[in-house]
């Protein structure tokens, strides 16, 4: 059996649920989902500019899980970039 996810703090609320490429229907587009946790680690390291054990912190979760985090939102927000997909943030 695997650990309980712990509860991760989020301060951030997004004010828009989508990103897509300018001039292509959404309708034609593949999707990417940035997840909330995702959100929150790259508002604090990149946007806020903590460093990863305060952010971690802020988060409640430990610094490597935080590390793990970010790294996702960052593969997967350069992935749409690059692939030229539409990015939707997840409200749970």
């Amino acid at each position: 059996m695997t650990r309980p996810k712990k509860c991760r703090c989020i301060s951030c609320k997004p004010g828009t649920s989508y990103f897509k490429p300018w001039g292509i229907p959404l309708d034609n587009l593949d999707e990417v989902c940035l997840q909330l946790d995702e959100l929150e680690a790259l508002r604090l390291a990149d946007y806020d500019g903590l460093y990863h054990k305060d952010a971690a912190s802020c988060m409640k979760v430990s610094r490597a899980t935080f590390g793990r985090i970010l790294e996702g939102a960052r593969r997967k927000i350069v992935g749409a970039i690059i692939d030229g997909s539409a990015l939707k943030i997840e409200s749970r």
